[in-house]
């Protein structure tokens, strides 16, 4: 009976919270992988290794604590969660924002240039770069905004052609920037640099960057525009019924701009991060780097709200950080893809696992019931 009440009691919380859904897939997910893993032939114990070696930098295996690997993990996290928050904003006003990508590359596109022409001073240098990125970003996601709210334009075709738009078109701009070759520009100065010495000493070197304040930043800015203002009072509306928000005096065509615009910052902002905390110089894109694609992910599991998308885009960093340790170990990297996909599988059939949990619920009631029944009809014989 009390293993009975038990799984009523987590029935129950599965069928009431999204975060607990959530937390549930992330395990199927990783039950999955430690499957695979045991099915050619590896440990997958020295998988869990690698990630808490990720997580804490500590190596069971040796003894030895490095703090570096902490460092590694946040700063693989800090575009995953912009991306994520970029993705998670349109969604939250019932737009889909495939178009992350091509918001993160011209926001990255953006920052690059900045750096290598624009004026040498300290921290004026890089703010420029990051603020730039943030507006061609906001731009960026701003004119598909504009084409859905007008035209009626499928955000999703304009935002999936946008993307190789944006990707070729930064080719272009940073190949035309003197002293780039096919791979790569000179470097940067050190006045564009986001990177910080208190940082890179506090984690034994690694690429931690002011990136990490800055996605703090946003992730309190994304939680107080969406549930304490009126604009994000006039979002949420209108992602939950664009006729009931117009009925409402609330623009809806507005709305949707502002919110794909506010996306593509977000995005932009990841790009330029990237651009100036994780490299020396700028990069000549040959393809992309799929943070946006893997951002839809992030704001799927983090169910599209600021602490839940940060906390997903810990979790996919986690994973993309304990990749080379698992090769080390002899895992297969692909197994990480794995995990990432599954996860992402099982939150796309998240109503198929609660009308599942909802069956389960009412054979227990059923089965509770005919208990109480037998058991009254043992009492009235006696």
């Amino acid at each position: 009976m009390k293993s009975q009440v038990k799984q009523g009691k987590l029935t129950n919380l599965l069928l009431r919270s999204d975060g607990a859904v959530s937390v549930l897939v992330v395990l199927l997910g990783f039950l999955c992988g430690t499957i695979l893993v045991a099915l050619v032939g590896r440990n997958p114990l020295n998988m869990y290794k690698a990630i808490l070696q990720s997580l804490t930098g500590y190596n069971i295996d040796r003894g030895v604590w490095n703090i570096r690997y902490v460092g590694e993990w946040l700063n693989l996290s800090v575009p995953y969660i912009f991306c994520g928050l970029a993705m998670a904003f349109a969604a939250r006003t019932g737009l889909f924002n495939i178009g992350g990508e091509g918001q993160y590359i011209m926001g990255l596109t953006m920052a690059q240039v900045i750096a290598l022409l624009g004026p040498q001073i300290p921290v004026l240098h890089w703010v420029l770069a990051i603020v730039g990125a943030m507006l061609l970003g906001a731009i960026w996601g701003g004119i598909v905004g504009f084409l859905k709210a007008r035209y009626e334009v499928s955000e999703v075709v304009a935002t999936i052609m946008l993307n190789y738009v944006a990707l070729y078109l930064s080719r272009i701009i940073i190949m035309a920037i003197p002293g780039t070759n096919t791979y790569k520009t000179v470097n940067f100065p050190e006045t564009a640099s986001l990177r910080a010495d208190f940082l890179s000493r506090l984690t034994n070197g690694s690429t931690l960057n002011l990136g990490l304040f800055l996605v703090i930043a946003s992730v309190i800015l994304y939680w107080f525009l969406m549930e304490k203002t009126n604009l994000g009072f006039g979002l949420r509306a209108t992602g939950f019924n664009k006729d009931a928000a117009r009925y409402g005096g609330i623009p809806v065509v507005t709305s949707v701009v502002i919110s794909m615009a506010v996306a593509g910052a977000f995005a932009g902002l990841g790009g330029g991060v990237v651009a100036l905390g994780s490299f020396r110089y700028g990069r000549v894109l040959s393809g992309m780097d799929n943070y946006g694609f893997t951002g839809i992910a992030v704001a799927l599991v983090g169910n599209n709200t600021a602490v839940g998308t940060m906390l997903a885009g810990l979790l996919f960093g986690l994973l993309a950080a304990a990749q080379p340790l698992m090769q080390s170990k002899q895992i297969p990297k692909e197994i990480t893809f794995i995990i990432q996909g599954l996860i992402v599988v099982f939150i796309a059939i998240r109503t198929g696992i609660r009308l599942f949990l909802l069956w389960r619920q009412k054979k227990l009631q059923e089965k509770a019931r005919l208990s109480n029944q037998m058991t009254e009809k043992e009492g009235e014989n006696e």
